[in-house]
């Protein structure tokens, strides 16, 4: 069972978190290192005006991207990890592009696909894709074979055995690498989105207030892109404890 996150936690990692914030803006005394008692009000009055643009503009590239991500990697992990054959014709594939840093592969999808949020939620879909393909991928393989057997002697055919036993069985696995994976996804997204667009988080911290020297606005938009990457990881999470829960009782 996964140790559950209370809520009361969550309160003391935040206040910890701000307490360090303080301390370092008494230390560093410079305008870089504003303290969160003049960032705070800022991002809560500044959320409902350009901010929360900016915000909405990024969080709809990153589920676009995740989406993209799951829909087409589940079923093709799924099928490598029932079909070991057709799993060792691209296996030496999989295992060379894997651990390719996709980010450098930004200028080639610009030029391929045009400098759009097409290209950017691409590119993230990409790095989130390969993730989960490999888990389901593996988790699919190691189902037990009496599992499986039992299965096919009540008359399951494959498309019975994806849905009823090799999807369930990957689910958890598929929210593990989608809740590791949403950290990279943030990060990409911040680099993709710091030039040749209008809107995003990365173009609100990079080009409209670090540039210009607006620090505190600098800072409302890195606490608007870390909510974002906290709340999709605890969404994530949260989904995983209810399946686990589910899995627990039946």
């Amino acid at each position: 069972m996964k140790r559950v996150l209370k809520p009361s936690s969550a309160l003391i990692g935040f206040l910890m978190f701000l307490l360090i914030w303080q301390v370092l803006a008494w230390i560093i005394r410079q305008p870089i290192m504003p303290s969160p008692v003049e960032v705070l009000p800022l991002f809560l009055t500044s959320i409902f005006g350009d901010l929360g643009i900016h915000f909405l503009a990024s969080t709809g590239r990153v589920l676009a991207a995740i989406g993209v991500a799951v829909v087409t990697a589940v079923p093709i992990g799924l099928g490598l990890g029932q079909l070991p054959k057709l799993d060792r014709i691209f296996a030496p594939l999989i295992a060379i592009v894997y651990p390719i840093p996709k980010i450098v592969l930004l200028p080639v999808i610009y030029v391929l696909i045009g400098i759009t949020d097409v290209s950017k939620i691409f590119l993230i879909a990409l790095i989130i894709f390969f993730q989960i393909l490999v888990v389901v991928r593996d988790e699919a393989a190691n189902l037990h074979p009496e599992l499986i057997l039992s299965v096919r002697s009540l008359g399951a055919g494959r498309r019975a055995l994806f849905r009823y036993v090799y999807f369930p069985a990957s689910l958890p696995a598929v929210l593990t690498a989608l809740r590791v994976s949403v950290g990279t996804a943030i990060a990409v997204l911040f680099i993709a989105e710091q030039s040749l667009t209008t809107y995003g988080l990365g173009y609100y911290i990079v080009v409209e207030t670090y540039q210009v020297l607006r620090y505190p606005e600098m800072y409302t938009g890195i606490f608007a892109m870390s909510l974002l990457g906290l709340a999709l990881y605890l969404v994530i999470y949260h989904l995983e404890l209810k399946v686990y829960r589910y899995q627990d009782q039946k």
